[in-house]
């Protein structure tokens, strides 16, 4: 059915001749960026997409804290029955 030595070695050809996409290396640059002693936190090091993550999560753990405590406090004084 299968000749196995055939397949086999279409297989590995194909694997090893396959032509491979060369990425430019930018570890050094951001080794350098995030390195660099300019007073700013490293969790902001990485530009404005960094800043904006950092405000929305610190805006939804503020609003996420503040609604927990309005619960809470509703959740303690329960509605006077008529």
């Amino acid at each position: 059915m299968w000749n196995l030595p055939a397949v086999r070695q279409i297989a590995q050809r194909t694997i090893s001749t396959a032509s491979r996409r060369q990425f430019e290396n930018k570890v050094p640059e951001k080794q350098k960026l995030f390195q660099e002693d300019n007073g700013i936190p490293v969790h902001l090091k990485g530009g404005i997409a960094d800043a904006l993550l950092y405000r929305a999560t610190m805006i939804l753990t503020v609003g996420g804290t503040a609604y927990a405590i309005y619960q809470l406090a509703m959740a303690s004084f329960p509605k006077k029955q008529d």
